[in-house]
């Protein structure tokens, strides 16, 4: 009994799935499938070489800018006005009339002062990030700008 039904079955899937029509559309579908398939390779291929193009036209960009930042300083350091900062802050030189400001060093309550800055302002309050939203969206700050 179960022999006559292996063969039914058999014979079934072989007339009515093993046609002509299904093997057409089978390979019409590994096909279509493997088209697809190189398609999102190539793609992707292209996405990553767009990618680098873009980081290369920035590091050339960048390399572009430091060319021309440090022609400018080279221009920079050929003036007169460079090399008269330079020779007065080398040597100690002055121009005639200028005096030098010679400052007492700092006493210990003006070194404590830099330390500790304090600030009187009110005290925040704490709201929830449910309630920061809420004020985002719906302007619940905006009588605070306004006044």
């Amino acid at each position: 009994m179960k022999k006559i039904n292996i063969r039914r079955i058999y014979y079934l899937f072989r007339h009515k799935y093993c046609t002509l029509n299904n093997a057409v559309i089978a390979i019409a579908f590994l096909i279509a499938a493997g088209w697809v398939w190189g398609s999102l390779g190539v793609m992707q291929r292209n996405y990553s070489l767009q990618k680098e193009l873009d980081d290369k036209s920035r590091q050339l960009i960048v390399a572009q800018l430091d060319n021309e930042n440090a022609k400018l300083a080279q221009h920079y350091y050929q003036t007169d006005e460079y090399k008269e900062l330079a020779v007065r802050e080398r040597l100690g030189l002055v121009t005639p009339g200028e005096s030098v400001l010679i400052l007492p060093p700092n006493s210990e309550l003006a070194k404590g002062a830099d330390k500790v800055t304090t600030t009187s302002s009110a005290p925040l309050e704490l709201v929830s990030n449910f309630n920061q939203w809420m004020n985002f969206l719906f302007g619940g700050n905006n009588k605070n700008i306004s006044g």
